[in-house]
């Protein structure tokens, strides 16, 4: 009975671990407290679309300026993503509310936009962006309410809240633009408990706004940068005409309300965007699917091979009258190194790279500890982590260079720490330089590209070396059976035995298992979404080590039966076999879900796409080739073999 209450309360440790961590924060990211009438500074992050997938800064577009522009000091994840955060001339102070005030500082005079101002402004309306603002670290968002219940008697009851992240730049209504110039600003502020004579103070915990379109007649300014809005019904929206100069003014109101959310949970609007019920049933649907399957290829190959080792080992205590058949005959070229094992082993390195650096980020960012609240923190940790396990890559590929009887150890070295991380460099270069041209934010700036190759080349590469050089000189991992001087003819293979065949069915049960996750991992990256889910991801992960390994067994068996012993490529791209299938997916999903139809947007679609396909496809080629060749080196050393 003890025994159960201990297995119940780690299974309810792990569930609340699972269960999207928000409560508790990093190190580093602590609350600000204010006091009534503090100013609580509004900067601005970017502009981004989901048609185009180019974010621009914010003064990219001729908006009110402070007196001093400053620019935020950022992390790496930060400038990878296209953040470029800034100060903006909205003065707003805790807890005072502002009816309506003129931004720019002339409160009389409109803000003209020249020609070629007003064309980009109706470019990007065109283009569907979104303007990013932070107070106090939290992103603005639009309140988007609807019915659920089509029942009249429902609808007067219940409204479905939704939140938009950003707000829209303006909106089209046939061929005119209408640009949004009054934010109505809505900040919810939690008041702290403190003692009896002291101070109130307050915390930011929600940040919404109400973009309008107001025309300059409309709004009555004063000489105090005071105005007046107009009644809901009579105004007119702001239109922008993109072939002469427009007249405007910017203007904005701050309104608070005080709320019961805490400040440690305030967050939970932002991540509660999508539907968590459709991530449980199919995480569970997920996890019966693969076990059952598991359960039964577990049964049918324990089973088949207990009754071939059996039958093997019998055959020798009597006369060897029946011809031997199935995967005992090629136990004298099973082991045989195949053709590039440089190249095999390099590419096997980088897997185990990126297995370790995506299993310590999955789990860390499972523990809360790379929440959306610190900004570019994960990618930032990524690259490091990248970095740095560049040793577990070089011992790997060393030791198995030195098992397929590799003798250059240096240039493996040199082969694992460049081959994978140079296509990457090299395909984001070249996209860069599209960017770049677009006169985008989300261009790498040349200094942090030149600080990316400095990591490459003065922490990574060392570390592949010294990983590599310790594992060459290790003993090389033992093979049960000796290798035969002249191979060993291979009989015609019959057509499920193709490789293409292969890959086909070796990827549907890992991609099966994970592709609702992929849904949401693509939203984030394409649809500015937030990704919070690390708990599933986590499972997801789990879920994709144990199939990968078991599809590579059950396809290495099958090889070996048909006696064919040529298994080191083979496996390492069959198991990856699910990267086929996420590359199908990104195809449906770039034609179903986004509206993309420029060229450059297309292109960074594809080629990070192709960057994600590659990358997944080392990943599940290597945890299958691992799992095939313990397999294989287990199944031989049970046989006795003359």
């Amino acid at each position: 009975f003890s025994f159960l209450q201990e297995r119940l309360r780690y299974t309810l440790v792990l569930l609340l671990l699972l269960h999207g961590t928000n409560s508790f924060y990093v190190p580093g990211v602590a609350p600000i407290n204010f006091h009534r009438n503090d100013p609580v500074e509004i900067k601005a992050v970017k502009l981004t679309s989901s048609r185009t997938q180019l974010p621009y800064e914010y003064y990219s577009l001729p908006f009110c300026q402070p007196t001093k522009i400053t620019y935020k000091a950022e992390n790496l994840g930060e400038v990878l993503r296209g953040d470029r955060i800034v100060n903006t001339p909205f003065q707003v102070s805790m807890n005072v509310e502002k009816k309506c005030e003129v931004l720019c500082n002339f409160p009389n005079k409109p803000v003209t936009l020249t020609v070629e101002q007003s064309k980009l402004i109706a470019e990007r309306i065109r283009e569907d962006y979104y303007v990013h603002l932070i107070a106090d670290n939290l992103p603005v968002a639009t309140r988007l309410e609807f019915y659920s219940n089509r029942e009249e008697e429902e609808k007067k009851k219940e409204k479905d809240v939704q939140f938009e992240h950003g707000y829209r730049l303006g909106f089209m209504d046939g061929n005119k633009f209408y640009l949004h110039n009054h934010l109505s600003f809505i900040l919810y502020y939690h008041r702290e408990d403190v003692e009896e004579n002291q101070e109130p103070t307050y915390r930011v915990v929600r940040f919404e706004v109400i973009p309008q379109s107001i025309k300059l007649e409309d709004l009555k300014a004063d000489e105090k940068s005071m105005c007046t809005l107009p009644e809901a019904t009579g105004s007119a929206p702001q239109e922008i005409d993109p072939s002469k100069e427009n007249q405007l003014l910017f203007t904005y109101s701050v309104h608070w309300e005080e709320s019961d959310i805490k400040w440690a949970s305030r967050w939970d609007t932002y991540l509660t965007m999508s539907d968590v019920q459709i991530h449980w049933f199919s995480i569970i649907n997920s996890v019966v699917v693969v076990f059952f399957l598991s359960g039964i290829l577990s049964m049918i190959i324990i089973r088949t091979l207990r009754k071939d080792i059996a039958n093997y080992n019998k055959e020798d205590d009597i006369e060897d009258t029946m011809e031997e058949s199935g995967w005992k005959l090629v136990h004298g070229d099973v082991f045989r190194p195949p053709q590039y094992p440089m190249i095999l082993s390099s590419l096997l390195g980088s897997g185990i790279q990126l297995f370790c650096m995506i299993l310590i980020v999955i789990f860390v960012a499972m523990l809360g500890m790379l929440s959306p609240s610190s900004r570019g923190a994960l990618m930032t940790t990524a690259c490091f982590l990248f970095m740095f396990m560049g040793v577990f890559g070089g011992f790997f590929a060393g030791r198995l260079y030195r098992t397929l009887k590799g003798h250059r150890w240096k240039k493996g070295a040199f082969c694992t720490a460049t081959l994978y991380p140079g296509v990457v460099f090299g395909i984001c270069f070249v996209l860069n330089c599209f960017i770049w041209g677009k006169h985008s934010s989300g261009a790498v700036p040349f200094p942090t590209m030149v600080a990316l190759l400095c990591m490459w080349f003065g922490i990574s590469l060392p570390l592949v070396y010294l990983g590599y050089y310790f594992g060459f000189r290790k003993q090389p991992y033992d093979n049960p059976v000796r290798t035969n001087q002249i191979p060993r003819q291979i009989p015609e293979q019959r057509w499920y035995m193709n490789k293409f065949v292969g890959i086909l069915m070796a990827g549907i049960l890992p991609f099966g298992a994970m592709f609702i996750e992929l849904f949401f991992i693509f939203s984030a990256i394409w649809e500015n979404q937030f990704y919070y889910l690390f708990g599933f991801l986590f499972l997801v992960f789990i879920i994709l080590v144990v199939s990968c390994s078991q599809i590579s067994i059950v396809m290495v068996y099958f090889q070996l039966c048909a006696e064919d012993y040529r298994w080191w490529w083979r496996t390492f791209l069959v198991s990856g076999g699910s990267a086929f299938y996420v590359l199908i997916y990104a195809i449906f999903y770039f034609v179903n879900k986004l509206d993309i139809v420029e060229f450059i947007p297309s292109l960074l679609y594809f080629g990070y796409t192709a960057l994600m396909v590659l990358s997944f496809w080392l990943l599940t080629g290597t945890i299958g080739f691992y799992a095939a060749y313990m397999f294989v080196r287990k199944i031989y050393a049970a046989v006795k073999i003359d």
